[in-house]
């Protein structure tokens, strides 16, 4: 007796069905919200309560929505790559090109700030030049797909390209100079010392499609369960903004006629941990508030890439003059990208 096989669905019917889903949710979230706050709680659309309401719950679903499917697309891209595939194709180039591939690289690879030190270690240890390893370490945490996503979302493409452009630019500027400067002694010896071993080949490179999408979904989950707590937090903050906070208190000390704004932006920017998607509510509200752009990405730039934690990580790495080093050449390369978006926008 003949039996009967069926043929296991494709992978491609399945994120044809979810990218549709997508779609529909993400064209009806705000008539959704409208009718929730302003029939269903009764609450006034012009009322601070109201607005501050209807911005939390909007923004939250919106960027959520926005944060799966760029997380997933890249986490699929990201599953053609390794930590060894990266090491490798830095490895033995030469300033200038070196460093323009390493923030290419940097925007599309898994590294944050939280993995700063084994990916210096890696990196040093297989011969990529500190250069070249800084800028990669620059370019990966403050150029990141969310963060283009987000501000596709909230500005358009136009800021969307300006800060990929300002940032590689500043990443790989900022990389060739601390690599002209001579600093490999101001790297803990053990780094050096650290040999690594040849590896075989790639098996990322072996994956099926219905694997990669596992990963990409598996990529979600884990990121999301870290960051919603920054995501709320942040978008939390901004409905406050919204609603409460007077636009004069933030005009007054970082508006277009402080010729200090973006330095005291980059300077209170610096103490603070979060990552792009925590900050842009925050920036969406202040530049509705008539926060000058450049102010605004530049205090997100210090966020994400001159964090405290960071710099307190990569001391096991670095020994302190050369982090001082590194934040000084950052953040005036931050600083001056401040000063021209305000002047171009």
């Amino acid at each position: 007796m003949n039996t009967i096989r069926l043929s296991k669905p494709s992978p491609w019917i399945g994120l044809g069905l979810a990218a549709l889903a997508w779609v529909v949710l993400y064209r009806s979230i705000l008539p959704f919200w409208d009718w929730v706050v302003y029939q269903v709680l009764g609450l006034a659309a012009e009322t601070r309560l109201g607005e501050a309401v209807h911005f939390f719950l909007y923004d939250t679903s919106k960027i959520l929505l926005l944060l799966c499917a760029i997380i997933f697309v890249v986490a699929v891209i990201r599953s053609f790559f390794s930590v060894e595939r990266t090491r490798a194709l830095l490895g033995g180039r030469r300033l200038g090109v070196g460093n323009l591939l390493a923030a290419v690289l940097g925007v599309v690879t898994p590294f944050c700030s939280c993995s700063a030190v084994p990916a210096f270690i890696g990196f040093v240890s297989a011969g990529v030049p500190l250069g070249i390893t800084l800028t990669f370490l620059i370019a990966s945490p403050m150029v990141n797909e969310v963060a283009l996503v987000l501000l596709y979302g909230l500005f358009g493409w136009q800021i969307a390209a300006l800060y990929l452009v300002s940032g590689l630019t500043l990443a790989v500027v900022a990389g060739l100079v601390l690599g002209r400067m001579g600093l490999e002694r101001y790297v803990e010896p053990f780094v050096y010392q650290t040999k690594v071993g040849k590896t075989s080949l790639d098996p990322a490179l072996g994956l099926s499609w219905e694997q990669r999408f596992e990963v990409g979904l598996a990529e979600v989950r884990n990121i999301l369960g870290k960051i919603w707590p920054y995501l709320l937090l942040g978008i939390g903050l901004g409905a406050v903004i919204h609603g409460w906070v007077p636009a004069d208190l933030f005009v007054r000390y970082a508006g277009a006629n402080n010729p200090l704004a973006v330095p005291v932006a980059v300077l209170l920017g610096i103490p603070l941990y979060s990552n792009a998607a925590g900050i842009l509510p925050l920036i969406e509200v202040l530049y509705q508030k008539g926060i000058p752009m450049g102010t605004l990405l530049s205090f997100m730039m210090a966020v994400v890439a001159l964090s405290l934690p960071e710099m307190i990580l990569l001391r096991r790495v670095l020994k302190p003059r050369l982090i001082v080093i590194w934040v000084s050449v950052v953040g005036m390369g931050i600083i001056l990208t401040g000063y021209l978006f305000n002047a171009v926008l």
